[in-house]
């Protein structure tokens, strides 16, 4: 009986993450997971660490998929490739002068993010292109010798071209890169900005053209590197690269331009949310990832994974951060995970993150050197995780060092050891609930009308509390929470999406033309598609415009049909007043005018169907493993009962206090909470408690 294999592996902060799935012909499934520790700078070793921990070849998988964080670290850490910047005469300095959303404003000392490229390396070339793709003055190249040769003294590995409208009109770009590699060849890595985004704003698009010329030569090492470590395996299977869109794409594709991989992880877990929702009909979820670094939500209304082209790096209350100006999913990210320091400040105030233990020292409960108290460390101290049972029993929790940790910040609050711990618990969930409010309370949406699902190593130890703030009513933790960004990957297609400046009123006279327009990338992604020999009756395809009041800046992104007939007019424009009243809280009875237009493109890859889980008869009493005080931080202590989670099968029910432990992670479960295990596995908890 022949069987198809996937193998889906993610590289988070903290750890490294694998979900192994085989299916034979008849539809039998076995799923296994695995988590090593994550291995910086030589992140391609965790993943090979953790094939072997799970028992996994190269040669046997059929299709594999990856979600790195090796971009994000490379632009945070500053590791990236020496770069260089050309662009049109009189706008070197657009890096530097950014725009006026400092967040700290009436802060005197006040400094800019710095660019990425020093103004030395940015330099001009004489040329000029209006908004309308005309060339008013000719490119002149003369000039180009003498920079390429002063990059190369300086140690330039990667340049990044971005001309003025060359979202309209790409030709003097493509020119400047044809001449560099006459001139030198393969020296330089090229990265030109019609490439990465067709959209308008100098800045914006400028800053996403060096960020990824900057990660160009160190993701594609590091892809190729990981590819050619699988192939001394046997590996012959399909290699795909996780996304920031939710997508999945191509070796090659991912390697030219590896800015789009920047959030990853993240997105592969959201719309792995998206899925199941579709799978246990809750389509309207709101999906939180809490793994060892940072805390990571996304609303998804209707099974729709919302995805903006509006994304930062390194965003803060003191910092405008750097645009980066790629189709991502929209998520809030904070620095509240399980190795979220905690710390006094100079007013004897506790504060848990953004700082992170990461994966090396760790939390101090891994006995690793770490000295300073975490999340984790709270949760240990209070009984939420069972010490003996620490990172699924491989781990001896060093609670010696955890106790003098807390201790130490008791000495400086006054407080008890255990009163610092529950301090630390309810400002990481006072953290997470802000987060999630900003998904769902200030952009229109009530998150009483949504069910929660959770995941990550952390997300199952937070969830009830944070939805029970919420008044939310319901908490799935999937069957692979711990794993599970590293599943959604497993339900991910191909996708590429062209989102490009288009300005036009919304009236019968514009029709003709953004029908050509819709027309016209829809050929271009078809013909991209033909020509990577993907097949054309598993792809699919969906168009989205952005439209805005007139005169306006904010902007709503409503569906559109392939083919726009009269009648669409007046029922669009409905739309948009109504997502935009959501969103804004308020209507106009003024025109509307089309900003943009955004297509996305489709290829099921063979995504796996989730099957159900088989019950072996098994009793409840067979998966309890004990008793023990536990103190919930918020509720007090109570005696909860503790399940093996791993034990569990579908349909068995019980009522908290409880507490499950699972290999990857640990659920708690409040008083007055009840839980079901569904068809699939997954834990469905009822923040009313359901007769059992």
């Amino acid at each position: 009986m022949t069987k198809r294999i996937f193998v889906t592996t993610d590289v988070g902060g903290t750890f490294t993450d694998l979900v192994y799935l085989s299916e034979d012909s008849q539809g039998v499934q076995q799923l296994k997971t695995a988590k090593t520790d994550t291995t910086p700078p030589n992140f391609e070793q965790g993943v090979l660490n953790v094939m072997a921990k799970a028992g996994v070849t190269g040669a046997e998988i059929d299709v594999m998929a990856h979600g790195t964080t090796v971009v994000i670290n490379a632009l945070t850490e500053r590791k990236g490739a020496k770069t260089g910047l050309i662009t049109t005469k009189g706008f070197r300095d657009v890096l530097e002068i950014g725009r006026g959303n400092r967040p700290d404003f009436f802060n005197l000392d006040y400094q800019k993010p710095q660019p990425f490229v020093p103004r030395h390396l940015r330099c001009e070339l004489d040329e000029r292109i209006d908004y309308k793709g005309n060339i008013l003055k000719p490119l002149d190249l003369e000039p180009l010798a003498k920079i390429l040769e002063m990059m190369i003294k300086e140690g330039v590995e990667a340049i990044a071209v971005c001309t003025l409208n060359s979202y309209k009109n790409s030709d003097h770009e493509l020119k400047i890169a044809e001449r560099i590699r006459q001139l030198q060849g393969d020296h330089f890595e090229i990265t030109c900005s019609h490439q990465i985004s067709r959209e308008w704003r100098e800045y914006e698009r400028t800053s996403t053209t060096v960020l990824s010329a900057y990660v160009q030569p160190i993701a594609a090492r590091y892809l190729e590197n990981l590819y050619q470590g699988l192939k001394r395996q046997d590996f012959a299977g399909q290699f795909y690269v996780m996304q920031s869109n939710c997508g999945v794409d191509t070796l090659e594709s991912a390697k030219k331009v590896p800015i789009t991989m920047v959030e990853s992880g993240p997105a592969s877990g959201f719309w792995g949310a998206a899925e199941l929702g579709k799978i246990i009909n809750e389509p309207n979820v709101i999906a939180l990832d809490i793994g060892g670094t940072t805390a990571k939500c996304a609303l998804i209304n209707n099974g729709e994974v919302p995805i903006s082209s509006d994304y930062y790096i390194e965003r803060s209350q003191t910092s405008a951060g750097y645009p980066i100006m790629i189709p991502v999913v929209d998520l809030i990210e904070i620095g509240n995970g399980g190795g979220s320091i905690a710390w006094v400040d100079q007013f004897s105030k506790l504060h848990v993150g953004p700082q992170s233990a990461g994966a090396e020292p760790g939390p101090v409960a891994y006995g690793r050197g770490g000295t300073q108290a975490t999340t984790t460390d709270a949760n240990l101290a209070l009984g939420r995780i069972n010490p003996d049972y620490f990172c699924g029993g491989e781990v001896k929790a060093d609670m010696t060092a955890v106790t003098q940790s807390l201790t130490t910040l008791a000495d400086e609050l006054d407080m008890s050891a255990t009163q610092v711990a529950q301090g630390i618990v309810r400002m990481a969930n006072n953290n997470m609930v802000n987060a999630l409010k900003l998904v769902s309370i200030n952009r229109g949406h009530d998150p009483r009308d949504f069910t929660m699902i959770a995941f990550g190593g952390g997300g199952a130890m937070h969830a009830c509390a944070l939805a029970a703030e919420l008044g939310i009513k319901k908490v799935v933790i999937p069957a692979t929470a711990s794993v599970f960004s590293a599943w959604g990957m497993m339900m991910s297609d191909i996708r590429r999406d062209r989102i490009m400046t288009y300005l036009s009123a919304w009236d019968q006279q514009a029709l003709v033309a953004v029908n050509q327009q819709i027309r016209s990338l829809l050929t271009e992604l078809q013909q991209e598609f033909s020509k990577e020999g993907l097949p054309q009756e598993k792809t699919t395809f969906d168009v989205f415009a952005r439209f805005r009041y007139q005169n306006q800046e904010h902007s709503i992104e409503v569906k559109l049909p392939e083919q726009l007939k009269l009648n669409d007019i007046d029922a669009i424009k409905e739309l948009f007043k109504d997502k935009y009243e959501q969103e804004y809280t308020y209507r106009l009875e003024a025109d509307i005018e089309i900003v943009g237009l955004h297509l996305v493109g489709k290829c099921d890859i063979g995504k796996i169907k989730l099957a159900k889980q088989q019950q072996s008869g098994r009793l409840l009493s067979e998966t309890i493993k004990g008793e023990r005080q536990v103190d919930y931080a918020t509720e007090g202590c109570h005696n909860a009962v503790i399940y093996n989670g791993d034990l569990l099968e579908p349909a068995m029910m019980f009522n908290g206090p409880a507490i499950i432990e699972q290999t990857g992670t640990t659920v708690v479960v409040h008083p007055q909470q009840s839980v079901e295990v569904d068809l699939y596995g997954n834990l469905v908890i009822h923040l009313l408690a359901q007769e059992v």
